[in-house]
């Protein structure tokens, strides 16, 4: 017999197998032997008041063996000979549009920048080792896009566009642990997404689909108001209709499309920080207990949001138990961000502190800091028409202004400026700062003097509030380490919202976070899967 049970416990039952049956049997009033199996269907964590509950949505099976797999597994079948289609990008909203494709019949050819997922390795390494960033692989392009390395979180708010357990369920039949489909923040982790990537790619060349790394693509193939396909850095073409999922930091695309004349405009993005903590002491001020997690509890989490100078300043892509990684995916640039191994066990947490920037801004408080940049020649010579407010790249320039002036600060090398946090607020120079994640070096800087006052202001606003807030969160035992520029696409590329294909041209379809329709791997999963769906619609003639 299957049944489901709800239970409140503590974490040393929620989490131990053998206590956690015996309360279900002493629940259900049953010998504890008629328990054949105990699954959880939903996990939280409550940790308002002092003692610590686990909220827990169970699926029990008495006296009965349970299934293999608690989801019906998907089919996909042989397209060896089907129509094809152009999936550009290899990251979760190119692999899950592949894979969407399969199942509707389609032949999909992905096309990957970067190297495969296990290549990517030596060049994250070189990073840190040589402060070497090669611009075809590094943390944002390469299979598996941005999330291969910056952690594998899969919560997400955008339940409303798709179905979030069926992405879920899809991780699990490559190779994910059950638990993503209970926890209320599911998490895969760095250090086993690879693997899970790898079944995706063999799942679709099994199925007669073609996978091509190191194949950069330069231009669509335009034909009147459609698009045939695409041609790569080698002269080579792939025709059929195109997904485009590229990715946010994809900029040489950006560019030609504003070449192409093909529409696009520019979007908020949000910029700051990463600001690391000692784990224990973040454990410690969310569970309430000066033990912090104790022996059963995960690493602890936080979210932040506050109002400051009429902007948002919120926490991002929070990491427990991780570390900060350098991020940039050119030259010039320094860039941080975040990731945590499915354990959470390292000795820092840490998330991006941000404050959201709005296209007006640039001609606002912005304007001196972007001035300024200006005045770099090299900059200027890439940027000479900052100036054109109807110019869809400015944001994107921005982020380059940003990261630029961050690699000078850093000593021109993958080396980050760092300052401690009450310094910050309080507008002191770091003595001395402590130890860190980061891997590539850090260099003592006053933050608050030559990043953006736009942002700085804020930011030092939003932490007092935090610290009000959450007494001992704003301390100098945190870190902050600049910058914090690449939390979502910098541009939006046009898109009709019923057939989701670029308005004007017919056979391409704008896909995932690099388009501007996502944020995060499962709302870029999601996305890939709606633009194969609106592909194959289109091709069967149905739109």
């Amino acid at each position: 017999m299957r049944t489901t049970l709800q239970l409140r416990v503590t974490p040393d039952v929620a989490y131990v197998a053998a206590r956690l049956r015996a309360a279900v049997a002493e629940q259900l009033q049953l010998p504890a032997g008629d328990i054949r199996a105990v699954r959880p269907l939903k996990r939280s964590i409550d940790a308002r008041q002092r003692t610590i509950f686990v909220n827990l949505t169970l699926e029990i099976w008495v006296n009965e063996e349970p299934p293999a797999l608690s989801f019906e597994p998907l089919r996909y079948a042989d397209v060896s000979k089907a129509r094809q289609a152009i999936v550009v990008g290899a990251g979760p909203g190119g692999l899950f549009a592949a894979l969407r494709l399969i199942e509707l019949g389609i032949r999909p050819i992905v096309l990957e920048r970067g190297r495969n997922v296990r290549d990517r390795k030596r060049d994250l390494a070189r990073i840190s080792r040589e402060h070497t960033v090669d611009a075809e692989s590094n943390y944002s392009f390469g299979e598996g896009g941005a999330g291969a390395y910056s952690d594998g979180k899969l919560y997400t708010r955008s339940k409303k566009r798709g179905n979030v357990e069926r992405i879920l369920r899809v991780f699990c039949q490559h190779g994910a642990a059950a638990d993503i489909l209970a926890d209320a923040h599911p998490h895969i982790g760095t250090d086993r997404l690879p693997a899970i990537i790898e079944a995706m790619r063999n799942q679709i060349l099994q199925c007669g689909g073609e996978v091509h790394f190191q194949t950069r693509v330069d231009g669509l193939l335009l034909e009147h108001d459609h698009v045939g396909g695409v041609f790569t850095q080698t002269g080579e073409e792939f025709r059929g209709p195109v997904i485009l999922a590229t990715g946010h930091s994809a900029r040489d695309v950006y560019r030609y499309l504003r070449q192409s004349g093909i529409e696009i405009e520019q979007k908020g993005i949000a910029v700051g920080v990463r600001l690391e903590h000692p784990s224990r002491l973040i454990d410690q001020l969310q569970y309430h207990r000066r033990e912090g997690r104790g022996a059963y509890l995960p690493a602890a989490e936080y979210s932040m949001v506050q109002q400051a100078g009429g902007r948002g300043v919120y926490s991002f892509c929070m990491c427990p138990g991780g570390f900060v990684v350098p991020a940039a995916s050119g030259p010039e640039q320094v860039v941080v961000n975040g990731m945590s191994p499915s354990n959470r066990g390292g000795q820092w947490s840490n998330s991006g502190m941000v404050v959201e920037t709005r296209p007006e801004d640039l001609d606002g408080e912005l304007l001196p800091f972007l001035q300024e940049a200006m005045q770099d020649a090299d900059f200027a010579n890439l940027h000479a028409d900052i100036d054109d407010a109807a110019n869809p790249l400015r944001m994107m320039y921005l982020q380059e202004a940003m990261e630029r002036a961050t690699w000078i600060q850093g000593g021109r090398r993958q080396t980050a400026p760092a300052q401690r946090m009450a310094d910050f607020v309080n507008r002191k120079l770091s003595a001395d700062l402590p130890r860190s994640s980061y891997a590539p070096g850090l260099i003592a800087s006053p933050l608050h003097f030559w990043m953006p006052r736009f942002v700085t202001t804020r930011l030092q606003e939003g932490f007092r509030a935090f610290g009000r807030r959450c007494h001992g969160f704003l301390t100098n035992d945190a870190l902050m380490i600049a910058s914090e520029t690449r939390t979502s696409a910098p541009v939006r590329i046009l898109r009709d919202a019923e057939t989701l294909q670029h308005v004007r041209l017919a056979g391409l379809f704008p896909c995932g976070e690099g388009a501007g329709y996502a944020g995060g791997i499962v709302s870029a999963a999601i996305d890939g899967e709606r633009c194969a769906e609106a592909l194959a619609a289109w091709m069967n003639g149905q739109v």
